[in-house]
């Protein structure tokens, strides 16, 4: 059996064109995301007219659906046996719901009344995150540990899967704001956009559903056979993955990351009403896109020469908190170019944990396989989908909610200073808060370290991931 598992764990599985195409799935993902985050809040305040307030309160009222269908999803994914696999056939399919969701959000019905446009808006929404990019995500997340077994690929695909993500958010970050105002700048502009973006996303996806194909069951249990007495429903799956610290650890981890990334995208009103200049925002999206993209690159072989993910997770973001505290001084300077500056500096120290954060996730499952002695994949890969989903929602959430507080109204002309003051709090103070707070739970993080001690102890091979000749 050890010469096997040896032999599975050094084995390549994975041509180029394979890890391209599976990368390439974060197009779609972020076409969803990206957009949504970026800019769904400022569509519906100003274009539609809703208050921000209600917004908010309606998006935290869905996350109370989505925690349930996250971990139902993940659970489904483990029992599905399909000749495209456990994952592929949730990530296709999941995706056409997607796009269509994807348009209802930005097509609100401007001659529904107020209280309609709201349940329009909330149902959309929901079916969105709760149901269909629930069942999306969680599928392509997990097909990195149901398509390779070798370490150095899944850091790799991760990578890749980074690099399309965060050149497809500085896509839509840079030119939707110019695209919809040469769509006719209205309601209708936004519908546009959300239709051309839902096509584009459909066609990548479904290219990169077909570009990989998962590993038999029995290579991706080590040999083993298993019976039905290791099915497991969504409950077992449940207290699995709370009896994993890791798991916990790294939802959290996504959850603060998408609270982050909330914080960012409502740079949209800070550009807008503090800088006087709503086009900035596209800039600072290279800003914080292009490190990213960079650190991405050189992730994989940063990971050999550390012999791991902890050390280099943990160091990136010592690098981010210094850049966010950095452009906080700048801010208050009044500097855009030192802004931008340690934008990047910052972005630069995040980019490696975007980068492996996959492959933790898979020695996170590991873990679970080790102390319970059940593989749950799909399940595990849950928290990649519940942290977007409630960090991201709850981030749009509290965008709103702050802004109500401070007075804001999208269709004024001018805002009153407490509103300013807030836009400043939330694009400086906040992003520089969550780092901190991410920076001290991959200080706890080393999944690695746990999972050696653990075959040790069992006597079983230890995974190659530390092996930096293995890596580079």
């Amino acid at each position: 059996m050890r010469s096997k598992e040896i032999r599975w764990k050094k084995k390549k599985y994975l041509k180029w064109y394979n890890k391209i195409g599976y990368g390439s799935g974060d197009i779609a993902g972020n076409v969803v995301y990206a957009f949504l985050t970026s800019f769904m809040m400022v569509y519906l305040t100003d274009s539609v007219g809703l208050a921000a307030g209600v917004v908010g309160t309606l998006i935290a009222v869905s996350k109370l659906f989505d925690g349930f269908t996250d971990i139902f999803f993940g659970s489904m994914i483990d029992k599905t046996h399909s000749k495209m696999g456990k994952a592929k056939p949730w990530m296709l399919y999941g995706y056409i719901g997607c796009a269509i969701t994807l348009v209802c959000c930005f097509a609100v019905p401007v001659s529904l009344g107020t209280t309609a446009k709201y349940a329009w808006f909330f149902i959309s929404y929901t079916l969105l995150n709760g149901v269909f990019y629930t069942a999306n995500n969680i599928a392509y997340s997990a097909l990195t540990s149901l398509i390779t077994k070798n370490s150095k690929e899944r850091v790799q695909m991760g990578s890749y899967r980074f690099i399309f993500a965060f050149s497809t958010s500085l896509l839509i970050q840079a030119i939707t704001v110019g695209f919809v105002d040469k769509c006719g700048g209205d309601a209708a502009a936004w519908r546009t956009v959300a239709i051309i973006y839902a096509i584009i996303g459909l066609v990548v996806n479904t290219i990169s559903a077909l570009s990989v194909k998962e590993l038999p069951e029995e290579e991706l249990n080590e040999g083993a056979v298993k019976d039905d007495n290791e099915k497991y429903g969504m409950v077992q799956a449940f207290k699995l993955l709370v009896k994993n610290k890791y798991y916990m650890m790294i939802c959290g981890t996504y959850i603060l990351q998408q609270l982050y990334g909330a914080m960012i995208g409502a740079g949209i009103y800070y550009m807008t009403w503090v800088l006087k200049n709503k086009n900035l925002f596209g800039q600072f999206a290279w800003a914080v896109n292009i490190p990213l993209i960079i650190a991405l690159i050189f992730t994989p072989t940063l990971v050999g020469k550390w012999k791991g993910m902890y050390k280099l997770n943990l160091r990136g973001y010592v690098l981010a908190v210094i850049g966010r505290a950095l452009v906080v001084v700048a801010g208050y300077m009044g500097s855009v170019p030192l802004m931008m500056a340690f934008t990047a500096l910052a972005a630069l120290g995040q980019g490696p944990w975007q980068g492996d954060m996959n492959a933790v996730i898979a020695s996170c499952s590991e873990y679970t396989y080790l102390t319970q002695g059940k593989r749950i994949d799909g399940t595990m890969y849950s928290c990649t989908s519940l942290g977007v989903k409630i960090g991201g929602g709850i981030g749009t959430a509290v965008v709103g909610w702050l802004l109500e507080f401070s007075g804001y109204i999208g269709t004024n002309a001018t805002q009153p200073q407490s509103a300013l003051d807030m836009m400043q709090f939330m694009y400086l103070w906040l992003p520089l808060i969550f780092d901190v707070l991410i920076m001290f739970v991959l200080s706890r993080m080393n999944v690695e370290d746990a999972n050696k001690k653990l075959k040790a102890e069992k006597g079983i091979a230890a995974d190659e991931i530390t092996d930096a000749s293995d890596i580079n």
